[in-house]
C-alpha cells in the first residue's frame, strides 16, 4: 500500500513539476523581445476596449444607459480575450511542442494545460486592473463578489474543454486553426460581449426570447454571470434571472461538463497516436 501511494506521488508530484516549468517558460517566452513585455497582456484589452467603447458605445449607441456599462465592457472583453488566448495558443500546443514530447515522456495533456494557466494568469491580472476602474468609476461591490471564483471555474472549464478539443483536431487537420480564427469572431460578436442583452430583450416580442437564448451558450452564461456578481448585479440579465426553469438554468452547466468529459476523453484515447501522426 505504501508503495502504491509513494507511486502516485511521484507520478503526479512529476507531472506537477513539468507543468510548472512550462507554465514559467510560455509565460516568459510570450512577451520575450517585446519593450512593455508583461504590460501587453493588460494593453491589449484596454486598447480593444477603447476602440469598441468608442465604436459602439459612442457612435451606435450600444448602452444599458448605466453608469458601470464601460467596466462591465471592459470586463467582457477581459473575459473573452481570456477564451481566445487560451485556444489560440491551446490547440497549437501538442504540435508545437513535439519535439519536447517526442525527447521527455510526460502526460501530453500538460503542454494543453499549461497553455491555458498561462492566459488564466493574464487573466487575474486584468481583473485587477477592472476591479481599480470600478473603485475610481464608484462601483459598489455586494456579497455577490464571493460567487467570482465558481464563475472563473465554470469559464476555465469550457475554455478547456474546447481547447482540448480542438488541439486534438489540430494533430490531425491543420486547417482547424484557421476555422477557428473565423469562427472566434462569429461568437464574439454573436454574444453580447460588446452590446447590452438589455439592448436587445427591451424591444420585447420574439427577439427578445431569442435574445434571452444566447445565455444557454456556456461562454456568454458564464461572462454574463462574471459581470453580474462582479461589477452590476442590479442591471445584468443573467440565466438565473431570466429563466425560472431549473433544467434551463443548468443546462450551460451540463454542457460545459459534457464537453469537458468529451475533451479529455477524445485527447486521452488519441494522445498515444500524437508522436506518430506528427
Amino acid at each position: 500500500m505504501e508503495q502504491l501511494v509513494q507511486k502516485i506521488r511521484n507520478r503526479y508530484g512529476y507531472a506537477w513539476t513539468v507543468l510548472r516549468g512550462l507554465v514559467k517558460t510560455d509565460f516568459k517566452l510570450r512577451y520575450q523581445g517585446s519593450f512593455l513585455g508583461i504590460a501587453w497582456s493588460v494593453l491589449k484589452p484596454l486598447m480593444m476596449f477603447c476602440v469598441m467603447y468608442v465604436v459602439f458605445g459612442k457612435f451606435l449607441r450600444m448602452s444599458d444607459g448605466t453608469s458601470t456599462y464601460p467596466v462591465v465592457l471592459l470586463l467582457g472583453i477581459s473575459s473573452w480575450q481570456f477564451v481566445t488566448e487560451s485556444t489560440n495558443v491551446g490547440l497549437r500546443a501538442v504540435v508545437d511542442r513535439g519535439d519536447l514530447l517526442r525527447k521527455v515522456h510526460f502526460p501530453n495533456y500538460i503542454v494543453v494545460v499549461s497553455a491555458t494557466i498561462g492566459a488564466l494568469i493574464g487573466y487575474a491580472i486584468n481583473l485587477v486592473v477592472v476591479l481599480v476602474f470600478a473603485l475610481i468609476s464608484g462601483v459598489r461591490l455586494t456579497w455577490r463578489v464571493v460567487l467570482l471564483p465558481f464563475n472563473i471555474v465554470e469559464l476555465y472549464a469550457v475554455t478547456l474543454a474546447l481547447t482540448l478539443l480542438m488541439a486534438t483536431m489540430y494533430v490531425y487537420f491543420r486547417d482547424i486553426a484557421h476555422i477557428w480564427e473565423v469562427l472566434q469572431q462569429l461568437v464574439f460578436y454573436s454574444m453580447p460581449i460588446i452590446y447590452p442583452l438589455t439592448y436587445v430583450t427591451d424591444r420585447g416580442g420574439w427577439i427578445a426570447n431569442a435574445a434571452r437564448l444566447e445565455l444557454l451558450n456556456p461562454f456568454a452564461q458564464t461572462i454574463q454571470d462574471i459581470r453580474h456578481n462582479f461589477i452590476a448585479p442590479e442591471t445584468q440579465p443573467t440565466i438565473w434571472n431570466q429563466f425560472g426553469n431549473w433544467g434551463v438554468r443548468l443546462f450551460p452547466i451540463a454542457l460545459t461538463v459534457a464537453l469537458l468529459w468529451l475533451g479529455i476523453y477524445l485527447f486521452r484515447r488519441n494522445s498515444r497516436k500524437f508522436a506518430e501522426v506528427m
